[in-house]
């Protein structure tokens, strides 16, 4: 049974270094949205970096979510000290669990925050695809897709909530996947 890949990238206002009270607020929801995405029903896991550190993402270890990438937009800074960006990697079991976790609780709060946080701009934020079972995507997946979203539009090979596609590349809507 195929499962749904999401990447999810946006360049923060601030480096996550800053230590003005707005990055600290990013960082104080982000921490506790992680716990509480990880308990979703649907969630199958996400990336973490292999030692649990939160440094620069660019010089951690993912493990066998592969080396941190990032699209060609992204021109701010890479060392832990400059930095300026949040991105997110994981595996769901559908649509709708994912669409359930990101638009309820502590994450719908944040999404009405983002743009305190987080730069306004012309490339999507998030991209959906299937991966076989056993498939851990890759940051550089991830980028592809978003990149390949921005480029082409939604596909069966990179899509949006609003523009999905289910497992057999077939276009789908919300209410028509059973949960």
């Amino acid at each position: 049974m195929p499962r749904l890949a999401l990447y999810t990238f946006g360049v923060l206002k601030s480096p996550l270094a800053d230590p003005a009270p707005l990055t600290r607020d990013f960082y104080d929801h982000g921490e506790a949205i992680y716990r509480r995405m990880g308990r979703y029903p649907g969630h199958l896991g996400h990336a973490e970096a292999a030692a649990g550190d939160r440094g620069g993402h660019f010089d951690l270890d993912w493990g066998a979510w592969g080396e941190f990438a990032v699209p060609a937009w992204y021109d701010r800074g890479r060392t832990a000290k400059t930095v300026a960006l949040a991105a997110s990697l994981s595996l769901w079991t559908g649509l709708r669990p994912a669409f359930d976790a990101v638009y309820t609780g502590l994450h719908r709060e944040a999404l009405k925050r983002r743009h305190d946080w987080f730069e306004r701009t012309e490339h999507p934020n998030h991209v959906f695809w299937w991966v076989s079972e056993g498939t851990t995507p890759t940051w550089q997946d991830g980028v592809c897709r978003l990149e390949h979203l921005h480029d082409h539009g939604p596909a069966p090979h990179a899509f949006t909530f609003h523009h999905a596609f289910d497992g057999e590349g077939t276009p789908t809507r919300l209410a028509d996947e059973a949960t």
